[in-house]
């Protein structure tokens, strides 16, 4: 993971794990303007078509390209299907089979990068997804204790907060609890976009955090189908060591039907 990669948590909202992903950003090949140097000093009268540059703005161009890739493959997607797609089918190794790094050589973790290095491949058919509806955003909204008036900027019509709402139920394709004191359960649903399947969930628990899914087996016939799960986190009585996570510890969900894998970062702060 590059130096100049932006990390989490969350600073406007730790309950969303940020970044979401990662993709190349060092020493990439791209298109240059000729309308200055590849200096972009005034002295630098060279002109070339193409150059070498670094950053989080060659990073997200092949996210764009990504996207619209999948877009084009699954026109019924909505942009947090897609979003879904590119996240859990994400691989957490380098391309040495070893866990990714930090610029400093320390093992990174998901607020470096996010879900893990995108695999466009593997995200043509991730076999479930997460998806959201614009109910999804407004009753997050809610939740952020935004009040009717603010909230009708946002929808074309009348829309009635739910009496009860957990950001951390926003059905992203991760999930983050930024204070964990006692059992806490977090609710998500999934769609099935592969072939019919049944799916069995595989746990990575986060050091000091015990992790139960219920059910633990999704089984889909068709298409479009969705089932809900839950996800119960407790805090065990194991000593947590998370000083190069801010406090934070990390794990992971799979969904699995021995074809996809469907990955999802688990990110926790013990209190």
């Amino acid at each position: 993971m590059a130096s100049f990669s932006s990390r989490g948590p969350n600073m406007i909202d730790p309950a969303i794990l940020k970044p979401d992903i990662t993709a190349p950003g060092v020493s990439i090949i791209a298109a240059f303007s000729e309308s200055v140097g590849p200096t972009e000093d005034e002295s630098d009268t060279r002109r070339i078509p193409f150059t070498s540059q670094s950053g989080t703005s060659m990073s997200c161009p092949h996210v764009s390209g990504i996207v619209g890739l999948l877009k084009s493959l699954h026109p019924e997607w909505s942009p947090a299907a897609i979003r879904s797609a590119i996240m859990t089918t994400a691989r957490t190794r380098d391309n040495t089979v070893n866990p990714m790094l930090d610029s400093d050589g320390n093992k990174a973790t998901p607020f470096s990068y996010g879900a893990g290095h995108v695999r466009p491949n593997r995200a043509m058919d991730p076999g479930l997804i997460y998806d959201l509806t614009i109910d999804d955003y407004l009753n997050y909204l809610c939740a952020r204790g935004y009040n009717q008036t603010t909230i009708q900027l946002f929808s074309n019509k009348p829309y009635v907060c739910p009496k009860s709402y957990n950001v951390a139920d926003l059905n992203y394709p991760s999930i983050t609890v930024p204070e964990l004191n006692g059992t806490t359960i977090i609710t998500r649903k999934v769609k099935n976009v592969g072939t019919p399947g049944t799916y069995k969930a595989h746990v990575r628990s986060p050091v000091g955090v015990m992790v139960t899914v219920h059910p633990s087996t999704l089984k889909f016939t068709k298409i479009g189908e969705e089932k809900k799960f839950e996800v119960r986190l407790k805090p065990s009585r194991k000593k947590v060591d998370a000083k190069g996570g801010v406090g934070y510890v990390f794990g992971a969900l799979r969904w699995c039907d021995g074809y996809h894998y469907v990955r999802s970062p688990l990110v926790v702060k013990r209190k």
